[in-house]
């Protein structure tokens, strides 16, 4: 089992298989020895388990439903990266995450929500995981859902 493979059991979590692109791109491109993902939704399964604006208030994903959504975003991006590559062992950096939080006008705490994919590389990839970030709220993302994510990851 390879050490990657082993801290996701040890977590209790199973990369994904690659979420099939909903428009015209490809889930993962290399360029050198960096990958580069598409833009991640949290799907499980084909299916977004919720959609909408994150905030505060009826109506609304909470922030912490949110902050799983956005480690979920990152499963699947990872799942993309492996595809290319052939093993996350493979992955020596984790370079830089962007994160898109589909907010309510007066939500302003993306960093909190962009930190399920934060904290989740770190705890896997420790040092290596540790990466430069953006958290953006935008109006609106892809089929409406409320988080996502996209990563460059060095590798060798």
């Amino acid at each position: 089992m390879s050490v990657i493979a082993a801290r996701l059991a040890e977590l209790g979590i199973t990369i994904p298989t690659v979420v099939p692109p909903v428009a015209a791109y490809i889930p993962a491109v290399i360029s050198g020895n960096l990958v580069f993902t598409a833009g991640q939704l949290p799907f499980v399964d084909g299916s977004l388990e919720y959609t909408g604006k994150v905030g505060d208030g009826h109506e609304l994903v909470s922030p912490s439903i949110a902050k799983s959504l956005a480690q979920t975003s990152i499963l699947n991006a990872l799942a993309a990266v492996e595809n290319v590559i052939g093993s996350l062992d493979r992955v020596t950096r984790v370079v830089k995450v962007t994160g898109f939080v589909a907010s309510d006008p007066s939500f302003t705490g993306q960093p909190g929500v962009i930190n399920g994919a934060s904290e989740f590389l770190v705890d896997l990839f420790g040092d290596r995981g540790i990466h430069a970030r953006s958290a953006v709220g935008v109006a609106a993302l892809p089929l409406d859902a409320p988080v996502e994510i996209e990563v460059i990851v060095e590798f060798a």
